[in-house]
């Protein structure tokens, strides 16, 4: 790993640990360096303007200052691009369109020299991903999903059966390279795996959702996990 990246990972493992904090031994584990290097590289976070603190004695360590603003966001030409081909390889992921906006807005910010080594380095990565759902369907259960409201919605089933169904939405999940909406199905009075491709119409309705959790839908399929990226 090169510092530049090096030190973009230090700082959100830092932001992470919130007022916890991290002994400068766990950082230099974590990151394969010795507990000098670590050193070295926190005081030149502390240079750049970010908000590092100190805690000297036992259970000390260093951290970010909780609600401090931090300096403008860096990426190295690999990290923009991982970012770049992990969306284009799936557009029929909740929120592609939006995460391909924000992942613009952070390619706006970049500096020259960077932006142009991107460029140059996401030429050599190519993808076909073609969406199988309708845009219009997938922006309805987006919004569903975000505003915890009843979704109705015209489904046809595997076996060639059409319903309209009223679903309280709780979860997208990606299986087997399908992307699912997950939620409780109000015609069957249960909870319901729905393909997102078999959707053939949905609509946002007022009715606000019953609190269905997470927990309800059981256990995740094997090697599921969220996507919040926080560190385990």
């Amino acid at each position: 790993m090169k510092r530049a990246e090096r030190l973009h990972a230090l700082s959100e493992m830092l932001r992470r640990s919130g007022s916890r904090g991290c002994s400068a031994e766990r950082l230099a584990g974590e990151f394969g360096v010795s507990v000098r290097t670590v050193k070295r590289d926190l005081a030149a976070l502390e240079s750049s303007g970010a908000p590092v603190w100190s805690r000297p004695g036992p259970g000390g360590g260093y951290g970010l200052a909780v609600g401090a603003s931090l300096p403008p966001v860096s990426l190295s030409p690999a990290q923009a691009v991982a970012l770049m081909a992990a969306v284009s390889a799936a557009p029929d992921a909740p929120y592609a369109d939006l995460a391909a906006a924000g992942i613009q807005k952070i390619l706006d910010v970049l500096d020259p020299k960077t932006r142009a080594r991107a460029d140059e380095l996401a030429d050599r990565v190519w993808v076909n991903a073609i969406p199988s759902s309708s845009r219009t369907v997938r922006s309805a259960l987006e919004e569903a999903m975000a505003e915890q409201r009843v979704v109705r919605m015209r489904y046809t089933s595997e076996d060639g059966t059409t319903t309209t169904r009223d679903v309280e939405p709780v979860l997208f999940a990606s299986r087997n390279g399908l992307w699912y909406l997950v939620g409780w199905c109000r015609l069957r009075n249960a909870m319901r795996w729905f393909t997102v491709s078999r959707i053939e119409r949905a609509s946002v309705t007022k009715t606000v959702c019953g609190g269905h959790t997470v927990h309800e839908v059981g256990e995740p399929p094997a090697n599921a996990r969220p996507v919040h990226g926080r560190g385990e």
